[in-house]
């Protein structure tokens, strides 16, 4: 793997014409922001030099889909506004990148992905991008996903799409992502922007995150804005930050955060408040009672023992454990949740594809993307097929008595029968699990296989919060440490996940191996 680095380091030469170049690598957005506004580094150069880094990484990678041409204008623009000492957002100059699924007015196709979404350019912000923007931040550019948010097959691969390849794991290039926010976890950890924004409907956010090892937070469902993010599901889609510390994320949903009248699920986002920095505390966990969802461990030996010590952790940090053993009801929200993803699958997708340009995006339809599948079968269908999408196709919309049974089910399932009430039974603050196991060999015969977890999905099902936090290396792959918490906990939650990572300071770089250090293995 020497080849990597020294293509790294001829690319932050190149892009700075000097073999000193500022080192942006594992920096923070505060490090970013205090070296800019000290002089040592211009938004442009950091622009250039991201760009640099992701020529260089990005043929192993294929973690990034396109980058914005008209990035460096944007961080130009940040420079002379710094100069002249005008006011200045908490991003601002700060370079980060956005999900393919996530619209800018950049000259950029939003493409899910899909080739059937390659002429996607809207000209159009999603407003999450425009509050972006607001705060200062360069959208740098757009990442690499499963495609279609991972809805289209159930025996798909996590981090290929058909627009940008498949995703590989900086910390074993032979290793999946997971997904579907698969390039901004993986562009998150090989420093490629200082953070990066990710989308989730079931997981998106969180498994990405935790594979690689990086902060993720999932947020309330309305805290953030969906309008103009393709969609699978308007109960459960959201954006969430994906960043490599604690501060840097809450920093980045402060940003992004807020009420859009074009959303009624964020008319509450407002009064949640923009600065999510406030509460982290190197002692928040001091006197707080945490439940240990013990249903949700015990999937493989060694990230269990990743797992005990990160409890470990918390009692030293001040926490008082409480073991949960069950929660009723959770094998039977999955049959309901797949009821209403297929459901709003077809009416929001159809909904979302009526908006585009149709000169510029021919399939109008779930129908018609379905048909473009079929007719590209060799590009786009080569490992996996569109089962999900024929089966959601057949669905009988928003009205189907049997859509809003299993809809009202779920919810109250998961939230007020599930996840509140293991925190009331318990007198817990919030909820604590291994977010799954360590990243699996990319396998186009088996595809996808998980090694446990899980432990998000009623999270994801009530539209709760949950932040996953790097709690140390299995075989020197990354795991996540899962706090799940009761709906606008997200402030709380970010408070208790600093205070793990500021007692453990788990997160190590990714090394760009081409597979597991079997020097490092445990026999």
């Amino acid at each position: 793997m020497k080849s990597l680095f020294w293509l790294l380091a001829v690319g932050s030469a190149l892009a700075s014409g000097t073999a000193h170049a500022y080192d942006l690598v594992e920096k923070s957005i505060s490090e970013l922001r205090a070296d800019l506004d000290a002089g040592r580094v211009t938004s442009a150069e950091l622009v250039r030099l991201y760009e640099a880094r992701i020529t260089a990484l990005n043929p192993q990678l294929h973690t990034v889909i396109a980058i914005n041409p008209q990035a460096l204008d944007q961080a130009r623009a940040a420079d002379a506004a710094r100069k002249a000492r005008r006011a200045q957002g908490a991003l601002a100059g700060i370079p980060v990148l956005i999900k393919d699924n996530i619209e800018s007015a950049d000259p950029m196709a939003t493409t899910a992905g899909s080739l059937a979404l390659s002429g996607n350019v809207t000209g159009r912000d999603a407003p999450l991008v425009v509050r972006l923007r607001a705060a200062g931040a360069i959208i740098l550019g757009k990442t690499n996903l499963s495609e279609w948010a991972n809805i289209r097959s159930s025996h798909s691969i996590s981090g290929w799409s058909a627009a940008g390849g498949q995703a590989r794991n900086p910390y074993a290039l032979d290793r999946n992502t997971c997904g579907s926010s698969a390039g901004s976890g993986v562009a998150g950890a090989a420093s490629l922007a200082a953070a990066t924004v990710g989308t989730e409907t079931d997981g998106s956010v969180t498994c990405p995150s935790a594979i690689n090892g990086l902060v993720g937070l999932k947020p309330t469902v309305g805290l953030v804005s969906r309008t103009r993010v393709v969609p699978i599901s308007h109960s459960q889609d959201t954006p969430g930050p994906m960043a490599r510390s604690v501060t840097d994320a809450a920093i980045l949903l402060g940003a992004m955060a807020g009420s859009d009248p074009a959303d009624p699920a964020t008319a509450r986002a407002d009064s949640m408040g923009k600065d999510f920095t406030s509460g982290l505390r190197p002692d928040a966990l001091k006197g707080v009672r945490i439940g240990v969802m013990r249903f949700a461990a015990g999937f493989h030996p060694e990230t269990e023992t990743v797992f005990e010590q990160a409890l470990a952790a918390l009692t030293a940090a001040g926490a008082t454990l409480v073991d949960i053993k069950t929660f009723p009801g959770r094998r039977e929200l999955g049959p309901k949740e797949h009821i209403v993803l297929m459901t709003e699958l077809k009416a929001d997708l159809n909904t979302y594809l009526a908006s585009t340009d149709p000169a510029k995006v021919p399939s109008r339809t779930l129908a018609d993307v379905i048909a473009f599948d079929s007719a590209n079968a060799t590009r786009e269908m080569p490992l996996f097929g569109q089962e999900l999408f024929l089966e959601a196709e057949k669905t009988g919309g928003l009205a189907d008595p049997d859509y809003l049974k299993a809809a009202a089910e779920a919810k109250r399932g998961a939230g007020p029968d599930g996840i509140d009430k293991l925190l009331a039974e318990n007198t817990v603050s919030a909820l604590v699990a291994p977010t799954l196991g360590p990243a699996w060999l990319i396998d186009p015969v088996l595809k996808d296989n998980f090694a446990g977890g899980g432990a998000g999905s009623p999270a994801a099902i009530a539209g709760y919060p949950h932040l996953t936090v790097p709690m140390g290396l299995v075989n020197g792959l990354p795991v996540g440490l899962s706090f799940i918490g009761t709906a606008w906990s997200d402030a709380r939650l970010l408070a208790y996940g600093y205070a793990f990572e500021q007692a453990t300071h788990a997160r190590r770089p990714p090394r760009y191996l081409s597979s597991v250090d079997m020097a490092e293995a445990k026999p």
